[in-house]
């Protein structure tokens, strides 16, 4: 799609108030050239990440975040189906259980990132640690970190730490060879709604909706503040948020796709040098002549 992407794109330190950010926009694209665009994109995609793969010197971290419903798996479901099983992972993250809180928030991230020539996707990600505990400070004080031990304590400092934590995480990740990418869906509260009450409308589709949906829906606000707090502090070139309308979701599934198309191209990937021409006729004898 010749649209670009930047526009989308949190620059660092850039001040965010997400009501400046459109969630219905599909900037001239309808859904019927969506379709075609999403299909010809899973092409392109399955072909790169094979090079991808054989190049074998990066790896690749895509973040999904968003409000429940937003539709997060609808994007992996249709922007990845091309993609080879066994060079990409999935994970999502749920409340952390009871050995996860006897480690940093971070740990449970660690231990499923990409190997090189892997894709690994993050159905929400480290990204929970500033927002639902933000909106829910009492949750930190499961963590049992040292002086943090009373919400009175998780003060903007205690935020301001977090947020470092992970960009350093995350520099130290992209140093290493592990390209970023972060996606935030930006739904709205009455598109939310209706795709909230489709879940409980269609029996099929009763098992995705649950009663926590309405407690942060409940929290709207809140959440919102969060959000722009993250995408502001955490915002940098080595690894960018980029804020998708969602409202039309073939909008935020072209768009996801194409951005992850520009940066494999951006890669200079290459397959790796095959045998020597004369090694490889010998071969061919030997195989022909068996």
């Amino acid at each position: 799609m010749d649209f670009n992407y930047n526009k989308l794109k949190i620059k660092n330190g850039q001040k965010v108030n997400l009501h400046d950010f459109s969630t219905n926009e599909s900037y001239g694209v309808d859904k019927k050239e969506a379709k075609e665009e999403i299909q010809r994109n899973i092409e392109k995609l399955a072909k790169l990440q094979e090079k991808f793969y054989a190049d074998n010197r990066y790896s690749l971290l895509i973040i999904l975040q968003a409000r429940d419903a937003a539709g997060k798996d609808g994007v992996i479901r249709h922007v990845m189906s091309g993609i080879n099983p066994q060079g990409c992972n999935i994970d999502s993250f749920k409340a952390p259980s009871k050995k996860e809180l006897e480690h940093d928030f971070l740990w449970r991230h660690y231990k499923v990132l990409p190997e090189r020539g892997m894709i690994e996707i993050f159905n929400r990600s480290h990204y929970e640690n500033v927002l639902v505990t933000k909106v829910n400070p009492q949750l930190i004080i499961n963590e049992r970190i040292p002086s943090y031990n009373t919400i009175e304590k998780i003060d903007t400092d205690f935020w301001e730490k977090r947020y470092r934590s992970i960009n350093n995480f995350e520099r130290h990740l992209h140093e290493n060879g592990v390209r970023i990418l972060k996606f935030f869906l930006n739904v709205s509260k009455d598109e939310q709604r209706k795709r909230l009450l489709s879940r409980i409308d269609d029996p099929d589709k009763n098992w995705k909706f649950s009663s926590d949906d309405l407690t942060a829906r409940a929290q709207w606000h809140e959440y919102q503040k969060a959000y722009e707090e993250m995408l502001e502090k955490t915002s940098h070139d080595y690894a960018p948020w980029y804020v998708i309308p969602a409202d039309k979701k073939y909008f935020a599934r072209v768009a996801i796709g194409d951005i992850i198309l520009d940066l494999f191209k951006s890669l200079d990937l290459h397959y790796p040098p095959a045998e020597s021409p004369e090694l490889l006729e010998k071969a061919r004898e030997i195989l022909e002549n068996e």
